[in-house]
């Protein structure tokens, strides 16, 4: 909306809405600290522009309810099963992705999130008008437009042929589409988005967040005592946020800290994803949630950064546990697949900055295979 100045403070929710117009005057000063991470950010945004428009429509496969507007994804780690003719119903390989799930909408729309995060912040640092407009096509074609839009619910996400057409672990596939609204907050300033776009993607943001709160696969999500309830939480925050409704933010961020005191052990340890056999990736997976349900949470006046239960289970207790376990020294525990250790990399700096710990910030450049100057940490929270 074009009211708005680029070195104003956005309306951000994940993101830090003083932090980025710092950044900004610093990427368009140069800063030597910034320039290989810019770089690499405006040569992603240029490969964005030719990925998209995204749509549910597009799928190859139908939705159980016959309405092509529904979103629709497999669980992953569902396989045919070997001693049944037709292969139903499919059993579970924990950690084992069956790639036949691609032909449903989970790509698009990892593609649709990853996209408007790198053409969002692009065009915040850039002020290049285009990377704006193929950001606002790109949302107007999934949450707007009539004949691409995707209805604002998840019934039928993360499907188990055989078993059900649907399930509450599907909503942990919207885990990252908070940080979309944060994408469409960084072109306010472009006339690419305009008063109506935003009116129509707080409709349907108000439809998802009703879906989520009080449907039955919502509240079956909410109870989730791992990873899947973190995410949930996220997203519900987010979207209250989003919308201004301080009753739900207040609800979910005043019950938050349960949810560090049923996950996260004295020691650090978290039970629930050490159980997995990718123990490490849900570990971290599960902190970085984490992450963004204490900011998220802090607008809501609930502090989790600093909070400590019984024991003193805590963010802190958590991190320092990875930081020991698999940074320090070998993990132990069940990694059926290489770990991308460039995970670490947000984690660490959060918590870092958050928690006021230079020793995580340190263990930044023990990551392997790892170039922190180039990567988009630096550009969305950086040290200094």
């Amino acid at each position: 909306m074009s009211d708005a100045e680029p070195n104003q403070h956005p309306r951000v929710f994940l993101l830090d809405p003083q932090q980025l117009p710092h950044t900004r005057s610093r990427v368009i000063e140069v800063d030597e600290a910034l320039e290989a991470a810019d770089r690499q950010l405006l040569e992603d945004a240029e490969l964005a522009m030719g990925a998209g428009p995204f749509s549910v429509v597009d799928k190859e496969v139908a939705s159980p309810s016959g309405d092509e507007h529904d979103y629709v994804s497999h669980s992953p780690y569902w396989w045919p099963d070997p001693e049944a003719k037709d292969g139903l119903p499919f059993v579970r390989k924990d950690g084992e992705a069956n790639l036949d799930r691609e032909k449903a909408d989970r790509e698009a729309l990892a593609g649709l999130i990853s996209t408007s995060n790198t053409l969002g912040l692009a065009y915040y640092l850039s002020d290049h008008e285009r990377f704006a407009q193929h950001l606002a096509r790109l949302v107007r074609t999934w949450f707007v437009d009539p004949s691409t839009r995707m209805n604002p619910h998840l019934q039928f996400a993360q499907a188990i042929p055989g078993v059900c057409e649907g399930s509450s672990a599907g909503i942990i596939d919207t885990a990252q589409l908070p940080s979309v609204l944060d994408a469409v907050a960084l072109i306010a300033a472009s006339t690419a988005w305009s008063s109506d776009d935003d009116d129509q993607l707080r409709q349907w943001c108000k439809a998802f967040l009703s879906w989520l709160t009080q449907s039955e696969v919502g509240r079956e999500e909410a109870a989730k005592p791992d990873h899947h309830g973190t995410w949930y939480d996220v997203q519900v925050l987010a979207l209250a946020a989003f919308l201004d409704d301080r009753q739900t933010g207040q609800r979910i961020a005043a019950a938050a800290a349960a949810r560090i005191d049923s996950q996260i052990d004295p020691d650090g340890s978290q039970p629930q994803e050490l159980q997995r056999t990718k123990s490490l990736s849900y570990c971290v997976m599960n902190l970085l949630g984490f992450c963004d349900l204490a900011t998220l949470a802090a607008h809501f006046g609930a502090d989790l950064w600093q909070h400590e239960g019984p024991g003193g289970r805590s963010l802190r207790k958590g991190v320092r546990f990875l930081v020991d376990t698999a940074i320090d020294s070998e993990w132990l525990h069940p990694q059926i697949e290489p770990f991308d250790y460039s995970h670490f990399l947000p984690l660490l700096r959060r918590t870092a900055i958050a928690l006021n710990e230079p020793e995580f910030e340190a263990r930044i450049l023990k990551l392997r295979d790892v170039e922190p100057a180039a990567d988009r940490t630096q550009l969305l929270y950086p040290s200094v």
